[in-house]
């Protein structure tokens, strides 16, 4: 039974984060290379906006808002999905190289796979997917001991590992590579919101709609991951099963991301860390907060970043490693 005090002050909590987002969309709407008046944007959007206006909002803005939007709250449901089955509250897609693994198949595809340009869009989820799976298995293989389980900090170095030997591989395939894809690639790397039209959005949009209301129907399995093994077991848990089944989720919302948005880390990190901070550790009610925080992070990165310099600002991606590696070394020198 969770206590009417605490609900109210989530839904009082999704209210704001959710006003914020709003906030920073209007902003992010109005701002940049080709800036439209913020007392145009409503007459834009009732269609009595000029033809730069419109195109402005509608084929640049805000295709990659929501892009961006989607892309951190699916983000961080998987770095909070990875954070519950391991225990570990340093595990983030981006640093236990599940984006890594991601970004080489991507790049693969990108390189060895000619097809034409209005169906790769959307194989771009599939292909991020599989990458990023091979490599959360091998991570879990690794990490797993047959006496203790996975142990926290031996997944958070393995994973690194793996981050570092696939980062590795990433450039021999750059070195391989015509100039101009190597252009995408670089890009990719440093988390530049690339895919920033329509159609990816309807690439990325069936993944989130199976997989995010399946997170939250799991909550309650999270709950009872997040204890100690012999009481997970005495309630009746298969604990590999539901680890296996939840790996693949956080490995396909990570995966679905990246795949538009390039490798970006920390907003797994940091969005179910300041959720759990405001309304406490219970699934069901920090899940749907750290959606939104995740999704206002990544958005107010990419806001500053095309703002900080022009025409083609600062990466998403370096924007938010800014904000979160610092938060990072605090939890990692906390844990210790």
């Amino acid at each position: 039974m969770i206590h009417p005090a605490i609900i109210k002050k989530q839904r009082l909590l999704m209210v704001i984060f959710t006003a914020l987002i709003l906030l920073t969309m209007v902003i992010s709407l109005g701002t940049g290379y080709s800036s439209v008046s913020f007392d145009r944007i409503l007459p834009a959007f009732l269609g009595q906006g000029t033809f730069k206006e419109e195109f402005v909002l509608f084929s640049i803005r805000l295709p990659r808002i929501i892009i961006t939007l989607l892309a951190g709250m699916a983000l961080a449901l998987s770095g909070a999905i990875l954070q519950g089955i391991t225990r570990n509250d340093l595990a983030d897609p981006g640093i236990i190289g599940i984006n890594a693994g991601a970004g080489v198949a991507v790049a693969v595809f990108f390189l060895f796979f000619p097809i034409e340009a209005g169906t790769f869009v959307y194989f771009l989820p599939l292909a991020a997917f599989i990458g990023a799976f091979i490599t959360a298995s091998l991570i879990y293989i690794f990490s797993y001991q047959r006496k203790v389980g996975i142990q926290p900090t031996r997944l958070v170095l393995v994973g690194v590992g793996f981050s570092m030997a696939l980062s590795g591989a990433m450039i021999v395939l750059i070195s391989s590579a015509e100039r101009q894809k190597v252009d995408f690639i670089a890009k990719w790397l440093a988390g530049n919101i690339w895919g920033t039209d329509w159609p990816f959005i309807v690439a990325i949009l069936p993944w989130l709609i199976i997989l995010i209301p399946f997170t939250l129907y799991k909550a309650n399995r999270l709950n009872i991951l997040g204890l100690s093994e012999p009481v997970s077991i005495g309630v009746g848990i298969a604990i590999e099963k539901e680890r296996i089944v939840l790996l693949v989720t956080a490995v396909a919302l990570a995966a679905s991301a990246v795949s538009v948005t390039g490798g970006i880390a920390f907003i797994g990190l940091m969005a179910p860390h300041l959720a759990k901070s405001l309304i406490g550790p219970r699934n069901q009610l920090f899940l749907p907060l750290a959606l939104l925080i995740g999704g206002w992070l990544l958005l107010l990165a990419d806001t500053i970043g095309r703002n900080v310099l022009e025409p083609d600002g600062v990466p998403a991606g370096i924007m938010a490693a800014l904000i979160g590696a610092p938060y990072f070394i605090y939890l990692l020198v906390k844990k210790v």
